[in-house]
């Protein structure tokens, strides 16, 4: 086995560390899926909008997802190629699916 001296993990170490919590590899499991705005996203977790905000928060900072604004209401999607290869790799190696 070979290594590459030339080969950058950064971000791909970024994106592990922000997706290593279960919350934030929920939503994004479930933006792959469809594009929801915050309330249908908290209403499917039973989780207070408070926190599926901050979550949603760090998943923009770090461009795991976009949010687009139809009028007053923000539907987010993922744009992360990295994290959708990431988040699939796990959902195809999941036991319960």
């Amino acid at each position: 086995m070979e290594f590459d001296k030339e080969q950058n993990f950064e971000r791909e170490a970024e994106i592990l560390k922000v997706l290593g919590h279960p919350i934030r590899l929920k939503i994004v499991a479930g933006l792959m899926s469809q594009t929801c705005n915050v309330k249908k996203i908290w209403e499917c977790l039973a989780l207070p909008q408070a926190t599926v905000s901050q979550h949603l928060a760090l998943l923009k900072n770090k461009h795991i997802i976009e949010g687009r604004r139809e009028g007053v209401e923000v539907f987010y999607h993922v744009i992360s190629p990295q994290a959708r290869r990431i988040v699939g790799a796990l959902i195809e190696q999941s036991p319960s699916r």
